[in-house]
């Protein structure tokens, strides 16, 4: 698996708590909010499903198939360990 895709991936999980913590855009426009949420899970689930299966950590696979997208992202940013 090469690097950019755990990236691409650990930028959009990034984005996702970013939006996610953005509360005054919630509290302002909970639709837009709401379609921004969704924008960057569907980004997500791409680049998930874009990834060599067979290579993954099984670990890292049980992250994202659970979707505990903050396990997920600490894995990447530790290295995949």
């Amino acid at each position: 698996m090469s690097s950019p895709d755990l990236a691409s991936l650990a930028e959009a999980l990034r984005e996702r708590l970013a939006v996610i913590a953005d509360h005054a855009h919630r509290d302002r426009d909970a639709a837009g909010h709401l379609q921004r949420l969704i924008d960057v899970s569907g980004r997500i689930d791409t680049l998930i499903a874009a990834l060599p299966t067979a290579e993954l950590d099984p670990q890292f696979r049980h992250y994202l198939d659970r979707r505990s997208y903050d396990k997920a992202l600490a894995w990447i940013e530790s290295g995949g360990a």
